[in-house]
């Protein structure tokens, strides 16, 4: 059986007000009035129950733990907490700019990897500008693309696999659960509760 992304439903797209509220946006400060703290306490309340139904949770939290670093309430954990867990794992996580993000040229148009490096093994004399400039994209773009040719060619030359540094699935799910003091699945349970509420 296929399944398509399309027919899986994500919470967080069907409700962007809820998950994109400005009180979920921001880490809590220590002004924060009494009204405000419950008010984002409710809103997270509904966030995590949202969360814990679907489907893409685990891949969701891996990938806002390990691989961006992602604002606002994200897979069930906050900003500070993805924080916390990242500390556990003594990882770090860089923010990219938004064509590494995205992958996607200003014009709207995919990246292409391959064409970026055929463009420089073609004409080795040709600035990067005038590449970035022929492909339609930023120039740290171009560079990125080509450092990433030149780190897999030298990987490759040399016979050695690069490490993978990244924690595994079991270890994100095992710090989530000590940082957000769920657990195994009683994030489950924070929904129930939330809905009897």
């Amino acid at each position: 059986m296929t399944v398509i992304a399309t027919d899986i439903r994500i919470g967080c797209s069907d409700r962007p007000s809820l998950f994109q509220h400005p009180l979920l946006e921001e880490d809590p400060d220590a002004t924060e009035t009494i009204e405000k703290e419950a008010r984002r306490e409710v809103l997270l309340g509904r966030a995590a129950a949202i969360c814990a139904d679907c489907p893409l949770l685990e891949s969701c939290l891996y990938h806002a733990v390990v691989e961006r670093d992602i604002s606002g309430f994200v897979a069930g954990t906050t900003q500070q907490q993805r924080r916390r867990i990242r500390e556990l794992l003594a990882i770090r996580v860089r923010p990219d700019d938004l064509d590494a993000v995205t992958g996607v040229a200003p014009s709207g148009r995919q990246v292409n990897h391959a064409e970026i490096v055929r463009l420089r093994s073609q004409s080795p004399h040709m600035s990067l500008e005038t590449i970035a400039d022929r492909i339609g994209c930023s120039l740290s773009t171009v560079k990125r693309h080509l450092r990433k040719a030149r780190t897999e060619a030298a990987a490759e030359a040399s016979g050695q696999v690069p490490d993978d540094p990244r924690p595994t699935m079991d270890e994100v799910l095992t710090a989530r659960d000590e940082v957000c003091d769920l657990p195994g699945d009683r994030i489950v349970g924070a929904r129930h509760a939330v809905e009897a509420a």
